[in-house]
């Protein structure tokens, strides 16, 4: 006889919110000809569970509202406005802290897998006029939190605790997985929370590091032109953004470098899509069209002599498959509406009734 004497660690999380965070870093490794970086590595937001970058924020500012006395579960409405994913990641929280939550978004197609999502996570979803945009949104909600006095917003556009907790968790992580080799980050601006806060803890540890925000070539508001309609959903909200501004108060809208951001860059609709699909059939990765855009301008500056040798570090916001509905997804769709009639052919002859073009 012999005794087995094993030693265990318990590793779990008390709930959901424990797995934000430490997202992967992948190597691509397919890239196109032309470019002659070191390495460009892509940082999987996607990987949170609730699918974006957005749990970070949507965790902390519950919990700082939360510190501060402003909300408390079983009391309180938790109500904001959102194209998607920050809605995605704050009805996860809620539902995991015993929150009512009312997610707004504006009534347009490519929101389907949103409105699922929040819903299938308990939340309520009202749907706004497509043709009022962000600003028939906060109109919605602002008569909301006026007429109930414990619905409470963490008004994603505004709030601290949005870009705190990227200072705080998303630079450090990249830092430390790259091990300080990082000579380009490239990220896109939804509420630009992201790309200013990780952006300047970057500069802190090393100042010449170059930081690129992306735009949509259709709404390139940060350096003063106008908004027009465009699919890359979740960055160009066709406002100016108070974490950008922020990063130089008194300097206007235009090109060049603000603050920690070195370069605004920026992609076509139809380039995001092109990207995305990139990315999925050369590097298996499914990323969404903001990832897409990202890439697309990572790819750009890889070209570039002066990136020669460099690394670049992109973020990518979110997994593609949340986009079903979105012409991202297009020809597939087209293709499976053939592939997969309705109803069905259940003849039993001939046995093979489809191949993929």
């Amino acid at each position: 006889f012999f005794e087995l004497s094993c030693q265990y660690t318990m590793s779990y999380h008390e709930n959901v919110l424990g797995c934000i965070g430490n997202t992967p870093m992948v190597k691509l490794n397919r890239l196109p000809q032309g470019t002659d970086v070191r390495k460009m590595l892509v940082k999987l937001e996607m990987q949170n569970p609730g699918g974006s970058v957005k749990d970070r924020i949507a965790k902390n500012m519950i919990e700082q509202a939360e510190k501060d006395g402003l909300i408390s579960p079983g009391k309180s409405t938790v109500v904001e406005l959102t194209s998607g994913n920050t809605g995605i990641g704050l009805s996860m929280v809620c539902a995991a802290l015993g929150y009512k939550c009312i997610i707004v978004m504006p009534q347009l197609p490519p929101m389907s897998e949103r409105y699922i999502l929040c819903r299938k996570f308990g939340a309520d979803v009202h749907l706004t006029a497509g043709a009022r945009g962000i600003p028939g949104m906060q109109e919605y909600v602002k008569d909301l939190l006026a007429k109930n006095p414990d619905y409470w917003c963490p008004s994603q556009f505004e709030n601290p605790a949005n870009p705190q907790v990227h200072y705080d968790t998303t630079g450090p992580e990249i830092w430390e997985q790259t091990g300080g080799d990082i000579d380009y980050l490239v990220a896109g601006a939804g509420t630009g929370g992201t790309v200013s806060a990780v952006g300047r803890f970057l500069k802190e540890k090393n100042p010449n590091i170059k930081v690129v925000c992306v735009e949509p070539t259709e709404s390139r508001v940060l350096v003063g032109n106008k908004h027009t309609k465009h699919t890359i959903v979740g960055i160009g909200a066709g406002i100016p953004l108070k974490f950008i501004k922020e990063l130089a108060p008194e300097q206007e809208w235009g090109e060049g470098p603000r603050g920690a951001i070195d370069e605004f860059c920026h992609c076509s609709s139809e380039e995001a899509i092109e990207h995305a699909d990139y990315m999925a059939k050369k590097e298996g990765l499914l990323v969404g069209p903001t990832s897409g855009a990202a890439i697309k301008v990572a790819m750009d500056i890889a070209k570039r002599p002066e990136a020669n040798g460099k690394t670049i570090v992109v973020i990518s916001a979110s997994s593609g498959i949340r986009y079903v509905q979105h012409p991202l997804w297009a020809a597939e769709r087209a293709e499976v509406a053939k592939a997969l009639p309705s109803p069905p052919n259940m003849d039993p002859e001939p046995l093979l009734l489809w191949k993929s073009p």
